[in-house]
């Protein structure tokens, strides 16, 4: 009978885990997907506390109790800017259990296991562990504890190519002979060292697909772990996890026009200027004075507000829901185009703007919002940089070619607020901010749109 809970726990929870999935592809539904996802995971963990195979709760339940206290304030205190490193820390915990499992699994087997659970534990502590040290330096990069520019040195590529295919004979090796201890730890060592230099010559502009490409390794890892100790759950919600990870890597690829092999080994996203072939030499920026950028906004009748990372660095997003609703009570309609790479992570500006209670109908995909820049009065584009750099475009020679932004230099007006006229991630200048149309408000952006809102108060 208490097989039977536990695998009716566990079916439970796989379709709590796809439905949260498909509640989180859409702003207004994604609370609950959260919801769902949270309510399926307490299943599961219920499901397995009922198994025959534990024998004490003590360790278990002071893991559950230690989980708690450190999980819930990292919840409710870590700020939305930091929110990518915490995910990529969350990731390197995750795949540094299923890495652990697997090795006690290896050792409690004992010498007695078959080549099909070999392979499948063989399987788990090389993605677990190469997600480890891959997940850590994601952190340090988005914390600017490690370069947040690709790290390269010469032969990089055929090391670590060299190093992959050491690993994968050394997989090969152990799942036909499982007595061979020392190969099998080798490997993890190697694995360890994948991670590490796989990220290393990774730029900052890349982390979002990097951090996304990680969370597929720990769901394959987590599924493998599933298979190596008989466990549902786990590989079901593995197979989504991964799954879903590397969908969520396509798509963000495609959204910069970037292959995974470029990615990975491109050493794109660094902070050393990039080679294009228009340069701005004679052309000069045209600032403007926060009276003047209220007075446009104001009197505006669409504006469409281009968030970006300056905005999530300066924790500006209540300030722009706030210049929002004077713009509106001047009859005035504000638009919010999202770019799909915005920010560090995917959904960045999505969540920082739910979290000002800006309402979802608001929230307009790159796809759905691009035709409408043209009938814009105003284009506010708040710390973006790349994603609305028209030499994606135009200029054949940058590194940004080809990829999809969002058209605001279609718009009657722009008006930018930038803290200064460094270049983005891809270390190029943006033709943008040099368009007769455009208008530099300068400062920090929580600053400026204090500004903004005092001065759309005085009209």
């Amino acid at each position: 009978m208490t097989e039977y809970t536990i695998q009716a726990a566990y079916l439970a929870a796989s379709i709590l885990f796809i439905l949260g999935l498909k509640s989180l592809t859409r702003p207004d539904s994604a609370r609950r997907g959260m919801q769902q996802a949270a309510v399926g995971m307490l299943l599961a963990i219920v499901g397995t506390l009922l198994h025959h195979q534990i024998v004490r709760y003590d360790w278990i339940i002071g893991g559950l109790v230690v989980g708690t206290v450190i999980g819930v304030p990292l919840g409710f205190m870590v700020p939305m800017t930091a929110m990518p490193q915490r995910i990529a820390i969350s990731h390197m915990f995750g795949a540094l259990a299923a890495t652990l499992v697997g090795v006690i699994e290896y050792r409690e087997a004992a010498g007695a296991i078959d080549t099909a659970r070999m392979g499948a534990l063989g399987f788990e502590v090389l993605f677990g562990a190469l997600t480890v040290t891959g997940s850590f330096m994601a952190f340090g990069k988005l914390q600017e504890l490690v370069p947040g520019r690709p790290v390269t040195y010469p032969g990089q590529n055929a090391v670590n190519i060299a190093l992959f295919v050491s690993t994968i004979g050394m997989l090969v090796y152990v799942v036909l002979h499982p007595l061979a201890a020392g190969v099998f730890y080798t490997m993890i060592g190697f694995a360890f060292l994948i991670g590490m230099f796989m990220v290393l010559p990774i730029g900052g502009a890349d982390m979002p697909v990097v951090i996304s490409l990680l969370n597929s390794y720990a769901g394959l890892a987590s599924s493998a772990t599933g298979f190596a100790i008989g466990n549902n759950v786990l590989i079901i919600a593995g197979a989504l996890d991964g799954a879903s990870g590397f969908v969520l890597s396509v798509l963000m690829s495609k959204a910069m026009n970037r292959s995974f092999g470029n990615v990975l080994f491109g050493a794109f996203g660094g902070a050393p200027a990039a080679a294009g072939t228009k340069t701005t030499e004679g052309l000069a920026v045209r600032p403007i004075s926060a009276d003047d950028a209220a007075l446009q906004l104001a009197y505006a009748k669409l504006v469409i507000v281009v968030p970006g990372y300056g905005m999530a660095v300066a924790q500006a997003q209540h300030q722009v829901r706030e210049l929002a609703t004077l713009i509106e009570k001047h009859g005035g309609e504000v638009k919010y185009a999202i770019h799909p790479v915005a920010g560090r992570m995917p959904g960045h500006m999505n969540v920082l703007l739910a979290e000002a209670d800006v309402p979802y109908d608001r929230l307009y995909d790159m796809d759905e919002i691009n035709e409408e820049f043209e009938r814009a009065d105003v284009a506010l584009v708040i710390g973006a940089n790349d994603v609305v750099n028209p030499a994606a475009r135009t200029d054949k020679g940058s590194p940004i070619y080809g990829m999809p932004i969002l058209n605001v230099d279609k718009a009657h007006s722009i008006i930018v607020l930038k803290r200064s006229m460094n270049p983005g991630f891809a270390g190029i200048e943006n033709e943008l901010f040099y368009d007769p149309k455009t208008a530099m408000l300068f400062g920090d952006a929580k600053t400026s749109l204090t500004r903004l809102v005092a001065a759309v108060k005085n009209l």
